[in-house]
């Protein structure tokens, strides 16, 4: 009740700098038409699983995220390396076999050190050049742009693709590190909202670690409700796009709703591969798995807001090496730390090629299983687009080796989920 009590709370704050709606024309008919596509990731937040080579290449087993990269070595190498790797990860080629592939939505994620690189914060700059380019690339390919601001001051969550890998997140424990988010956010309103034609819409923060306590989420409920008066200041059609903050869907029942609030969606990521348990289901237990979520998306999407699954993949393991964090082994062959072992990482990660039929077999079902549910509600966005040695996370190798088909819509199993 104390819970519910704040968001209402905060809600009606919020209210009282917005008492007029805004009518919501965005230029992707959210809602009646599916989401479909695909996160950039590893290119403007470096991640060490998406791009082993980078982190390799510097020697140092202590480089374990962007923070580090820039931190413990030397600062014109680490300089060179981003440039050339910002180059070459992604180009307008890509873009162009994204729209090929027929789908309409691109995520681009993003951390704050590309407006704001605080004192002692050894981060590199030089990412909105590319930003402002991939805007570029999206129009001129008819590709709708999410801009995900995956990283924040002090951390969100802690993870290393916040970009900087820390035991807790430390956000929401200074006033600072919030003002500075929404400092943030209003350059990108004020950039990419009046060109919301493109930039369909902006993801005010990704993945804040509800789990981790109330702080985070009072935290989180104000920043939701400033950054969209940020994004409406600038553009009354700009999706607001929230992730849930690891909170089931049912918690967010009544926020941000309309009249009052127009134009909001809500992110939620599936994953099935990072918890001992999830990881050692059979492969008919994850399609179940996966399958059994249609009904609370479709009814939350039906009722509440538009849902977007904004990441998920047709993986089921966490072998993709450094995927738990650069060097923390896997849950699935037990080489991470207390997770007993389900089985050999052979042939289950790295090059498609390596792959057996059976293997493809099932991460085509995986897929279809997914993408089936998914759209019960407003659609998805999968993670991600390539990675170095990880294919079975690689949409781009998914269409090379077939378990993702040409179409998103041309399914081989469509009764997968009965």
């Amino acid at each position: 009740m104390v819970r519910i009590l704040r968001r209402l709370l905060a809600g009606a704050a919020a209210l009282a700098f917005f008492p007029v709606a805004f009518a919501f024309s965005p230029s992707f008919p959210y809602g009646s038409q599916k989401v479909r596509g695909v996160s950039l990731g590893g290119w403007l937040v470096l991640e060490p699983w998406i791009t082993p080579s980078l982190f390799g290449n510097t020697g140092n087993p202590n480089i374990v995220d962007e923070w580090t990269f820039g931190q413990l070595q030397n600062r014109n190498v680490a300089q060179q390396a981003l440039q050339a790797h910002w180059e070459t990860w992604i180009t307008e080629s890509d873009f162009v076999a994204i729209a090929a592939a027929g789908l309409n939505h691109v995520r681009l994620p993003i951390g704050y050190w590309a407006w704001d690189v605080g004192p002692g914060e050894p981060y590199i700059q030089g990412q909105l050049p590319y930003l402002r380019r991939a805007v570029n690339w999206a129009a001129n390919h008819g590709l709708k742009l999410v801009i995900d601001l995956h990283g924040a001051p002090g951390s969100q969550n802690g993870f290393d693709n916040s970009g900087h890998k820390v035991p807790f997140p430390q956000w929401q424990s200074s006033q600072t590190n919030i003002d500075r988010t929404n400092n943030i956010l209003r350059q990108i309103a004020n950039e990419f909202g009046p060109q919301y034609r493109t930039v369909a819409a902006i993801q005010p923060l990704n993945e804040p670690a509800g789990f981790d306590g109330q702080a985070v989420l009072d935290a989180t409920h104000q920043y939701y409700l400033t950054s969209y008066t940020s994004i409406r200041a600038s553009s009354a059609n700009t999706l607001q796009l929230i992730h849930d903050a690891f909170e089931p869907l049912s918690y967010w029942n009544g926020w941000e709703r309309p009249p009052q609030y127009q134009g909001v969606a809500l992110d939620t990521h599936m994953y099935q591969m990072f918890s001992d348990a999830s990881v050692a289901q059979t492969r008919s237990q994850h399609i179940s798995t996966a399958c059994s979520q249609g009904s609370d998306l479709a009814t939350f999407n039906r009722n509440q807001l538009w849902t977007i699954v904004g990441e998920w993949t047709p993986a089921m393991t966490d072998c993709a090496n450094h995927l738990n964090g650069r060097g923390a082994g896997a849950r699935y062959d037990g080489t991470r730390a207390g997770s007993p072992r389900v089985g050999s990482c052979n042939g289950l990660t790295g090059s498609g090629a390596s792959f057996s039929q059976s293997y493809k077999t099932f991460l085509r079902q995986s897929w279809e299983a997914q993408v089936i549910t998914y759209e019960k509600a407003s659609g998805w966005i999968m993670w991600t687009w390539k990675a170095e040695r990880a294919d079975e996370w690689s949409y781009q190798a998914g269409l090379n080796y077939g378990w993702i088909p040409q179409d998103p819509t041309s399914l081989r199993y469509p009764n997968i989920c009965g």
